[in-house]
């Protein structure tokens, strides 16, 4: 007789266990184990208990290759679901096999689990039972994760109609759920009991607006509310705020953008002029021309305005970044004036206003929803339909992809959907977010998703005090390295890339779903070496984390103080100067109702409700090899190194930049 000693984890969570009937069948080299009951049936599996079970098989069975689970019904008693973490098996000679798992398994089925080791398909190839297994899994995959058309120039996304219908594998944890909900319900009735929603009044203040929210305030969320009108910070908000992605170095004046020397002598000074700012590199231009010709959504029976502005900044010699000219239009000419900071305060301050109501369009739009929640998802959907667990590349993604469906199917049904968030509450509405989606789809590039070739491409490597930039390539590096010994460890050759069809096949359907097969975006359909596919893997995961949290996190921070990003603009663009008033800014700001209700959304937004992994946390152990499980380590230290680095240089800094310190970063698009 051959003694096998089983270890059985359930997952540690609540009703994570079940009284379901369950047996195990061991499958080696050399032969096939009896189906074996782990204990009496109806005895539970405990929520986060290991439990040990001896098997005795006649014979040795070799290697094992695989185990199958077996879930079967116990009496009467109704389907319980269980969530297996993993499977340890002990062989005679002591020899260790681990099956990792950290999956639902649900209804009477048979469940099979390769050895824990990442393969290529290319080492099962003679072994015709784990090839057999692979394709099974994979089969079983696409059947469930299949793609839809959501809007035909939008990447493609899962297909289900709401979130009823996800694999409960990708679903939110019942803690997640619970506080999400409990954090959403809070927020609204403390708007409800101050009685803000639905009124469709102007502000009469600014102050009225610091009783929306009172006791949610944060440092930051204080400083921006104190700060919002300096031209300082309406620069710095550029660089590390919200949406870092927007400015970039201007070596030419456009020619829609008439602004001369005269104009901004008295922010120069004497001894320069824009000419020779422009040659020394200090400069820069911000231009929301994606937004032009988009119509206003329509709130409460009135029409808001979207504006195209274009906004000229000055690196000057205090190292501010402050701004020198804004055109709300992209066409010049005597209605659409060229405003100036030497123009009378009103002015000035509500021409900076209509730039950051556009940059809250593109920002919720592009930054943030199309370029960190859409890519994810693509991400997550292509390596659930073309990667097996057994794939090292799956064991590298699968956390990074950790509740990205749930989180943008919900998005579909609430904020971007009809009636949702967006149609309530913004001026981009759902016709002009689809709109500016599909023209953002004609020009995104590989180079401006990978955040060393996006930086450089805005000539913005050398900026003072760029803390996004500095920060977001650390992290970089950190998970280019990460990456590099994952990569180089499994795949010893270019070759072994070129001949990887899983590989490939995931490559050519993100290339498919997501870019829509669009050449000339640079996205690759086709990766040939290890530096290609290690770039591609740190850009997926670098997108699916430190992006996201970047562009995500700070938004309560810098949005809840509506003045300094309105949703909405509810008149359109002054077409003469010298006419702005503090009533009539009120007038064209978002009503009560609308402020309220955004503010609502920003929170939900940037609030993580429980259940959070940060950046390097993996707590399932997928890699059971000993030189992965090195390249882990390594990269949680180099993490920690990153952390303690912006925890030291926030100190000094009057305003901290927080979002891209590792320990708050996510690993996944989940919130």
């Amino acid at each position: 007789m051959a003694l096998y000693k089983v270890k059985v984890t359930t997952g540690s969570f609540l009703l994570s266990g079940t009284c379901d009937c369950i047996s195990v069948t061991l499958v080696g080299l050399q032969a096939q184990g009896t189906k074996s009951a782990l204990d009496k049936c109806g005895t539970a599996l405990l929520p986060g208990a290991t439990d040990v079970y001896n098997i005795h098989e006649k014979h040795d069975l070799g290697d094992i290759q695989l185990i199958r689970l077996h879930k079967e019904p116990f009496s009467f008693f109704p389907e319980d679901s269980w969530f297996c973490s993993q499977v340890t098996v002990e062989s005679p000679t002591g020899k260790i096999y681990h099956f990792p798992c950290y999956r639902w398994i649900e209804g009477y089925i048979t469940v099979e689990l390769p050895e824990g080791t990442a393969t290529l398909a290319s080492a099962d190839v003679h072994n015709p039972l784990l090839l057999k297994q692979r394709e099974n899994e994979l089969k079983e995959r696409r059947e469930t994760y299949k793609w839809k058309v959501y809007h035909k120039a939008f990447p493609r996304c899962i297909d289900v109609g709401d979130v009823t219908e996800l694999d409960s594998n990708i679903k939110y944890s019942i803690t997640k759920k619970l506080n999400f909900a409990l954090s959403k319900s809070t927020s609204v009735l403390e708007i409800k009991l101050k009685g803000f929603f639905g009124r469709q009044e102007s502000w009469k203040s600014f102050e009225d607006l610091r009783k929306v929210f009172w006791t949610h305030k944060t440092a930051t969320s204080e400083y921006v509310s104190q700060h919002w009108k300096e031209d300082a910070f309406f620069g710095y908000q550029f660089l590390n705020g919200v949406d870092p992605m927007m400015i970039r170095k201007c070596n030419k004046i456009p020619d829609n953008f008439p602004v001369t020397d005269s104009m901004v002598a008295s922010i120069l000074g004497p001894k320069t002029n824009l000419t020779a700012e422009l040659e020394r590199g200090k400069i820069f231009l911000v231009d929301y021309k994606i937004l032009e010709g988009i119509p206003g959504n329509i709130l409460n029976g009135h029409n808001q305005y979207l504006a195209a502005p274009l906004c000229l900044l000055y690196l000057s010699p205090k190292d501010e970044m402050i701004p020198l000219a804004i055109q709300i239009n992209q066409t010049p000419g005597p209605g659409n004036p060229i405003f100036l900071p030497s123009d009378n305060e009103w002015d000035w301050l509500l021409a900076k206003m209509w730039v950051r109501s556009s940059n809250f369009s593109t920002h919720q739009a592009l930054t943030h929803f199309l370029r960190t929640h859409v890519f994810a998802e693509v991400f997550c959907i292509a390596t659930l339909r073309q990667l097996p667990m057994s794939h090292p590349l799956y064991k590298l993604l699968i956390p990074h992809h950790r509740y990205t469906l749930q989180i943008n199917a919900l998005a579909r049904e609430s904020l971007i959907g009809p009636g949702g968030s967006f149609d309530q509450n913004t001026a981009i509405g759902v016709a002009g977010l689809a709109e500016v989606i599909s023209r953002d789809m004609q020009s995104v590039t590989y180079t401006s998703i990978c955040i060393p070739d996006n930086l450089k491409s805005r000539e913005v490597e050398s900026l003072p005090n760029f803390y996004y930039r500095d920060d977001g390539l650390k992290i970089w590096s950190a998970i280019n390295s990460y990456v590099s010994g994952i990569v180089d460890f499994y795949y010893k050759s270019d070759e072994s890339i070129q001949k990887d069809q899983e590989l490939q096949a995931w490559v050519r359907e993100i290339f498919k779903e997501g870019f829509l097969e669009r050449e000339s975006s640079g996205v690759p359909s086709y990766l040939q070496t290890r530096p290609e596919l290690i770039k591609y893997l740190t850009m997926i995961i670098f997108t699916s984390s430190a992006q996201h949290a970047a562009v995500n996190s700070g938004q309560f921070d810098f949005l809840a103080w509506m003045p300094n990003s309105p949703s909405s603009m509810r008149q359109p663009p002054p077409k003469t100067k010298g006419r702005a008033t503090l009533e009539s800014v009120l007038e064209i700001l978002p009503e009560v109702g609308t402020t309220a209700s955004s503010m609502v959304t920003v929170r939900l937004l940037s609030t993580e409700p429980g259940d959070m992994r940060p950046l390097g946390t993996f707590p399932d152990e997928l890699f059971t090899e000993e030189e992965p499980k090195r390249c882990i380590k390594a990269f949680q230290e180099r993490l920690s190194q990153i952390s303690a680095e912006i925890e030291s240089r926030n100190k000094s800094l009057p305003l901290k930049y927080t979002y891209l310190n590792p320990k708050v970063v996510e690993n996944s698009v989940s919130i």
